[in-house]
């Protein structure tokens, strides 16, 4: 019986994975129930094991009357009969008497047997339950028993779990006795048993994969910003570092690539993308299209999270992957709805100006690069106030050289424009206009009185400030009154006056 009884606690408790103190409350309360079965009532038995826990007895207490006063036989007992257990009896004690349990009633064992073992199995699903459902989103192997409409059962030790089609990639074939490794996904309860489901599919498998291979990603050096994952096909990986001596992506790849090998291996040949997070959507956008390299991105839509990467024609189709794979997940991954477009499909879009100009300049040459674009209109000047433009338009001044020949007073008396907005159209043409001055000389023969000298001035100017041309009586060449000497042949000369011009002179002087 001690036996019996000591390695029935031992299969349960080993192999059923049920702890010893449940295990015995499981024994005594069978015992309970075949003795109220028997006797119609529980309140007096008490069931006891031995120190070894090994054996365990059954007694009935019953209190001691006089002869003639007992009334209930399961919990009285006569004085006379409580003699013959202990001869110290006295009336009115309560004394234990000892019940053996093959004398309990077939149907009442039978009866207390099958609740010990409803109460079992409760005790033990509630048990694993407790166990597996601390492990869920953790990594568990266990290994291939057998197959029913798709679904692999999986040996678990304790339990046999569940890996389900739909959470199988579909790069895996399995066969009997195959190592299995998966994360705990979910734990049901269920009349019948317990389910442990499992999973390969699920971006914590990647996760999980990582964590082992990689001792960064486990003391939290290297954290993981976010994974997606098409399953059996691509997965896109962003991670940061929270030191700046250690490389996330270096730390994750490993020397030579040997860390992500062994996770590429383990997923059957899925293509992983290890990249690094950006807090800027611009450059997280980039790195999210990797393989492909991305020349520019631009945010067409900040509040609907639209945006737009151009690349070169060589590397449209590899950013946009087999059947758009890549750009999905990079969109899934980045949480943006991104466009790809080539240089040329660009231009041919309706977008902003200012997008396609930073983009021009992105795919310019270098000699492009050195050139700036010149702006000579004030409507041209970026930040300009569009009432300002409309100001001086209204006054004739729509050129920013026109605005710069006009003295400040005569712009602060135009209507609608103060002094302030002088000032500040003056700091935005400072700011984004280079004034290059002219140094060439004009040349003399250019230079007329007139272009000094206000029109109703002009009339005024005398013959007498003219110079006189003369021919030369020698050469014939050209000559002023101010020479004595001909440019051309050398010979000298000498001017005199008119006689009749000074008598005109002294008749003018009467």
């Amino acid at each position: 019986m001690a036996s019996d009884l000591s390695e029935a606690i031992r299969v349960f408790e080993q192999e059923k994975g049920i702890p010893r103190d449940l295990v015995l409350k499981t024994i005594e309360e069978f015992l309970i129930a075949a003795y109220k079965k028997k006797y119609g009532t529980a309140e007096n038995v008490i069931v006891r094991f031995n120190d070894e826990e090994t054996e365990v007895t059954v007694f009935s207490k019953k209190r001691i009357v006089e002869d003639d006063d007992v009334n209930d036989e399961v919990l009285e007992i006569a004085l006379q009969d409580a003699l013959e257990y202990n001869s110290e009896s006295e009336i009115g004690d309560e004394l234990l008497i000892e019940i053996n349990p093959k004398d309990f009633e077939r149907t009442a064992v039978q009866s207390a047997k099958q609740r010990a073992k409803q109460k079992i199995r409760e005790i033990q699903k509630d048990t694993l339950y407790s166990e597996f459902a601390e492990k869920t989103g953790e990594m568990i192997i266990g290994y291939y028993q057998r197959e029913k409409n798709g679904n692999i059962y999986v040996d678990l030790g304790k339990i046999e779990g569940i890996l389900p089609k739909r959470y199988q990639s579909p790069r895996e074939i399995y066969r009997p006795n195959d190592r299995i490794k998966a994360i705990i996904y979910e734990v049901e309860k269920q009349e019948s048993g317990l389910n442990i489901i499992l999973s390969r599919t699920h971006t914590d498998f990647v996760k999980k994969l990582f964590e082992l291979e990689v001792p960064e990603l486990y003391d939290k050096t290297v954290e993981i910003f976010k994974i997606v994952r098409e399953p059996g096909y691509r997965t896109k990986m962003a991670i940061y570092s929270n030191r700046e001596d250690v490389d996330p992506v270096g730390a994750c790849v490993g020397l030579k690539g040997v860390r992500i090998q062994s996770i590429v291996k383990e997923m059957e040949g899925e293509k992983i993308d290890v990249l690094k997070y950006d807090p800027d959507p611009r450059e997280f956008i980039k790195n999210a299209l990797s393989p492909a390299e991305v020349e520019s991105v631009i945010i067409l839509d900040e509040g609907k999270r639209h945006a737009l990467a151009v690349v070169t024609d060589n590397q449209l189709s590899l950013a946009i992957g087999k059947q758009g794979l890549n750009v999905r997940l990079a969109n899934r991954l980045v949480d943006w709805n991104i466009d790809v477009k080539t240089i040329e499909q660009f231009e041919g879009m309706d977008v902003s100006a200012e997008a396609k100009k930073a983009v021009s300049a992105l795919f310019a040459d270098e000699e492009s690069d050195e050139k700036t674009e010149e702006i000579t209109r004030i409507d041209e000047l970026p930040g300009i106030p569009e009432r300002l433009v409309e100001l001086l338009r209204q006054h004739g001044i729509e050129l920013i050289e026109t605005f710069l020949s006009i003295d400040i007073d005569k712009l602060a008396v135009l209507d609608g424009v103060t002094q302030q907005d002088i000032e500040s159209i003056k700091a935005i043409i400072d700011e984004n206009v280079e004034i290059i001055e002219d140094n060439d000389e004009q040349k003399a023969s250019d230079i007329k009185a007139e272009d000094f000298i206000p029109e109703d001035d002009q009339e005024d100017i005398s013959d007498d400030d003219e110079e006189n041309f003369y021919e030369c009586p020698e050469c014939g060449s050209e000559i002023t009154d101010d020479m004595s000497l001909c440019p051309n042949c050398g010979v000298g000369f000498s001017f005199e006056e008119d006689d009749d011009d000074e008598d005109d002179e002294e008749e003018k002087k009467d």
